[in-house]
């Protein structure tokens, strides 16, 4: 069989087996060995699948997934996400639209620490939604920020979207995790400046809460002391080298874990929970890679990606235009596919392209995360919204996803501020040398 025909064919039969119902990482994997097989012989597709098994579960360079999100699972056990929320509604509750501002500061603050956007998105959401609600909040604004601001869990560092572009184009997940950092306050601001407009124009979407006084102020800062300490200890080990991806997510599980002890917050059945839920996301995410990886071995003995590198390549437009047309295709995918399954699914195919094209990976990656951002809050599948409808029952679906849109005008203004301004994404991974 013609290699190009068959990798054509092999897309077309992933997307259909996906939208079956088969999991995506063995989908992947089904149509990756069954494609490798036939193009080259069975016996070196079965070699393939059991070496690439082998490797992806032995892999110490994937052992930073499950103490990431061990970190993310303990800090929502010990309590920090209502501590930052809390804080941040002393901070912001007294400003007109202040309950949804604290909402997008807290989440900003919970991603620091989290990796997930669904949990983010599920921490901040059981936190803040009742509250917006007490007062008066409108329900497409409040329901909308919070599935909107969630989606900063993958985009602030640490993140597991991060960590699995790194694994996949062989990138310092350190630098990815660093690009991240001025990029996600970049899009948190921009998401307080979307709640200023909108209550600015319509004061009633959410009224003014009760004034804090100054020491009550301070008093929620200091409450969040521990987790900034968190954050910093785990890029600030990053930052100076003192430890991998992977000791930083040990250490900043380890220290999450001492936190909740200390203050008495989190008891045995806490624990249990994170750990179960740190483990079940892991062996999801780790199915997908290897997936995405037999994948990739198929695509690329088809050499459909050097092709349309070397078709793109050639085409008489301006990289800036190439690159446009790259994040459309990223954005109309993110309509249909969760992030995990669009990244895992076409970097092995886009990412030669954009190396071809000339541009930065580590700024490439950041981009990349803003696009699959607005997948997570854009129908049908905005995975983030249906988060919020589980615990928002009361609110019509239609209704939170008519709050996601003015949020998703800012993830648009982020993704043309980096395309003028890559510096800012590539500064601080600039500072760490090559």
């Amino acid at each position: 069989m013609n290699p190009v025909a068959a990798g054509i064919i092999g897309v077309i039969a992933l997307v259909a087996i996906m939208l079956i119902g088969m999991p995506v990482g063995f989908a992947m994997a089904f149509v990756g060995m069954v494609g490798y097989i036939l193009l080259v012989a069975p016996d070196v597709g079965l070699s393939r699948l059991a070496l690439d098994f082998f490797e992806q579960f032995s892999s110490y360079s994937l052992t930073v997934i499950p103490m990431f999100m061990l970190l993310g699972s303990l800090a929502y056990a010990t309590g920090m996400s209502r501590r930052l929320y809390d804080a941040s509604h002393k901070l912001f509750g007294q400003m007109r639209g202040g309950l949804v501002m604290a909402t997008i500061a807290g989440c900003a603050g919970f991603a620091a620490i989290c990796g997930s956007t669904t949990a983010t998105t599920a921490a901040m959401g059981r936190v803040s939604l009742p509250e917006m609600k007490r007062y008066g909040c409108d329900d497409s604004l409040a329901t909308g920020s919070v599935a909107a601001a969630g989606s900063l869990g993958i985009l602030i560092p640490p993140s597991t979207i991060f960590i699995i572009y790194g694994i996949l184009t062989e990138q310092s997940i350190g630098k990815l995790f660093m690009a991240g950092v001025l990029p996600g306050l970049l899009l948190a601001v921009l998401f307080i400046a979307v709640v200023f407009l909108l209550c600015w124009r319509n004061p009633a979407l959410a009224p003014a809460g009760k004034p804090t006084t100054w020491r009550e102020k301070i008093a929620g800062l200091g409450s969040t002391t521990e987790m900034l300490i968190l954050f910093a200890l785990v890029m600030g080990g990053l930052f100076l080298g003192w430890f991998d991806p992977t000791k930083a997510g040990a250490v900043g599980a380890a220290g999450a874990l001492l936190i909740g002890v200390s203050r008495r917050q989190i008891n045995w059945e806490g624990f249990r929970f994170a750990v179960t839920d740190a483990l079940k996301v892991t062996c999801q995410v780790i199915v997908i890679i290897t997936g995405a990886v037999l994948f990739g071995h198929f695509i690329a003995v088809t050499r459909i990606p050097f092709m349309l590198a070397e078709w793109v390549g050639g085409l008489p437009l301006p990289t800036t235009a190439i690159m446009a047309i790259i994040i459309l295709m990223y954005l109309l995918g993110g309509f249909f596919m969760d992030a995990l399954a669009l990244i895992t699914l076409t970097i092995p195919i886009i990412y030669p392209l954009v190396m071809t094209l000339g541009f930065d990976p580590i700024w490439f990656g950041v981009i990349i995360v803003l696009v699959t951002e607005m997948g997570v809050i854009t129908p049908p599948v905005g995975i983030n919204v249906y988060v919020i409808k589980g615990i928002a029952k009361d609110v019509p679906l239609e209704t939170i996803f008519k709050g996601i849109f003015p949020f998703l005008g800012a993830l648009i203004i982020a993704v043309a501020i980096l395309i003028a301004w890559p510096q800012i994404a590539t500064f601080l991974p600039g500072l760490a040398g090559p």
